[in-house]
């Protein structure tokens, strides 16, 4: 499947209203369950100190329907916006396994989504939880290095409706994420390659499988002071095909995309609390394989725009953290 930020191939009816239901499509997919680009913000293959930590990120992806079969109004290219919250909490409680830090995590995303003419979609609600019952880091030595891998999972828990499950913005299957982080953290920089992969469950509905997602996301910026800054980018594209099933005739949906992007990141540490601003503009989206339309039209259509990301993560809870002051008692005559 393709289509950023909740629409999925949605898209697609406009040129493919003339087709009968035997060739329908899986409509309301975003194509990923992870946003390209959301781990700039902090995503190293570092782990902090022991404790309880929180973050609050929010999003909004400025888009356009592109491709061979982007549908439009008088050659006006169709609208996509989407605006994202997602608060989350990251556990280190100490503990060493096979050499490594061990860490999880839990995120829980809210999503609104609009789509214009001709498409007229409007879509708001809980997206699936995100939950990484395990991260292991490696620290090398002193050489600034690090290695993270782990798991995460979409739990399909989040708004779903409809007679496909895809009329809102959760997902009505597993999504499962390996993950490798490798992270270069000294003298002030961070250089992080952050490598993942999302390989989809059947839609527990239709039947329907959408192709695995592989997304390589990189950060090269430089703190001094309090101040973090310097370069990002991403990429995002489909490696396998999707598969179909009797629900839609065995119809295909747009199986292949690229998204590239590049931007740039600031941050400001505050102490208690640290601030990170980021933004990205997809400066190549490339999508091929629709195959509803009339023989050789091609009616593949993905988003192109530009994203702004925000985070800030602060310690709720660490065991060096000093006990709360005795309260005295009050005495009066």
């Amino acid at each position: 499947m393709t289509i950023n930020g909740r629409i999925a191939a949605a898209a697609l009816v406009a040129v493919s209203a003339g087709a009968n239901s035997a060739n329908a499509f899986e409509f309301g997919s975003a194509g990923f369950a992870q946003k390209p680009g959301i781990t700039l913000g902090g995503g190293t293959a570092g782990a902090p100190p022991p404790g309880l930590y929180s973050f609050n990120q929010v999003f909004t992806y400025q888009s356009k329907l592109v491709g061979p079969g982007a549908p439009n109004v008088g050659g006006a290219a169709t609208p996509v916006h989407t605006a994202t919250e997602a608060s989350g909490l990251l556990w280190v409680p100490g503990w060493t396994l096979f050499g490594a830090t061990y860490d999880a995590v839990i995120v829980q995303p809210w999503i609104m989504v609009d789509v214009g003419s001709p498409i007229n979609v409007q879509q708001a609600g809980m997206h699936n939880t995100y939950i990484v019952p395990a991260e292991l880091s490696w620290k090398l030595g002193d050489s600034g290095f690090f290695v993270k891998t782990g798991l995460g999972i979409y739990v399909p828990n989040g708004s779903i409706s409809g007679p496909a499950g895809l009329n809102s913005v959760g997902n009505p299957w597993w999504t499962f994420q390996p993950e490798l982080v490798v992270s270069y953290l000294k003298d002030g920089w961070n250089l992080t390659a952050n490598l993942f992969q999302e390989i989809n469950t059947a839609n527990s509905i239709t039947g329907y499988r959408s192709g695995d997602i592989f997304h390589a996301e990189f950060t090269a910026t430089k703190t001094i002071g309090n101040w973090t800054f310097g370069p990002v980018a991403y990429y995002a594209g489909q490696v396998t095909d999707d598969k179909s099933s009797a629900f839609y005739g065995n119809a295909i949906n747009v199986n292949r995309y690229n998204n590239w992007a590049g931007g740039g990141l600031i941050g400001y540490n505050f102490g208690p609390a640290a601030l990170t601003v980021w933004a990205t503009h997809e400066f190549s989206s490339t999508v091929s394989g629709g195959t509803a339309g009339p023989p050789g039209l091609d009616t593949a259509a993905i988003t192109k725009g530009y994203s702004v990301f925000a985070n800030l993560s602060f310690r709720l809870w660490g065991p060096d953290a000093p006990p709360p002051p005795t309260k005295r008692p009050t005495f009066t005559k």
